[in-house]
């Protein structure tokens, strides 16, 4: 897709609601659509839309192993919810045995470490799962108010990486608009979140870096 072809289309995508965003992201797939998820807070409002749409949607997790108990929990309510064809990766070391062999989650400072962590923990099963579910569209819960990277996104970007074309149907939204959403439709929220391979919110794990 040319470049001239993405800014058409985000211009015309910009004043369409979520939902009209997932429609035809979806129209558009040809059955190879997909949507990933790490169950972060305000997680559920783009799985309701997705199952709106399309309810048998692949879902994409990679279960690296650090989550907090709170997290899985609340995959498994939104899973039993929302009825999720839930797909999950999981690394090729459990936690255990990488804590075992190469010490503690590193820390924030640590730049090499936490690059070598995500490589092995996040995004080598993340890599796995693309290549077999192997979607043309690919939705993300990227929001623009997120960290500095994404607030140079838009809501739909070629993801060569992936073969892809990406699609942020809530890019605009704020986080009154996600809690709002989750009140009108009754859905739940879940703060006790962490990404190891993250460190804090304005870090790039890798899966959204070019």
């Amino acid at each position: 897709m040319k470049n001239n072809q993405i800014a058409e289309y985000n211009a015309m995508l910009r004043n369409k609601s979520a939902l009209e965003i997932v429609s035809w992201g979806i129209a558009r797939a040809n059955g190879q659509a997909m949507v990933s998820t790490n169950f972060r807070p305000f997680e559920a409002v783009l799985l309701h839309h997705c199952v709106s749409v399309q309810p048998d949607i692949p879902v994409l997790w990679v279960d690296h192993g650090y989550n907090r108990p709170a997290t899985y929990r609340y995959a498994e309510k939104l899973r039993d919810m929302l009825h999720l064809n839930l797909r999950i990766y999981i690394p090729r070391l459990t936690a255990a045995h990488r804590d075992a062999i190469y010490g503690p989650i590193p820390g924030i400072d640590d730049e090499a470490e936490l690059k070598k962590f995500s490589t092995m923990m996040k995004l080598e099963p993340f890599e796995r799962g693309m290549k077999e579910l192997a979607p043309t569209t690919w939705f993300t819960a990227l929001r623009k108010v997120q960290n500095p990277q994404r607030a140079q996104l838009d809501i739909l970007s070629e993801d060569e990486t992936y073969n892809a074309i990406k699609i942020s149907p809530v890019f605009y939204w704020t986080d009154t608009d996600m809690e709002d959403y989750l009140k009108q439709h009754n859905l739940p929220n879940e703060w006790d979140y962490f990404d190891p391979a993250k460190a804090d919110e304005k870090r790039e794990c890798g899966i959204h870096v070019k």
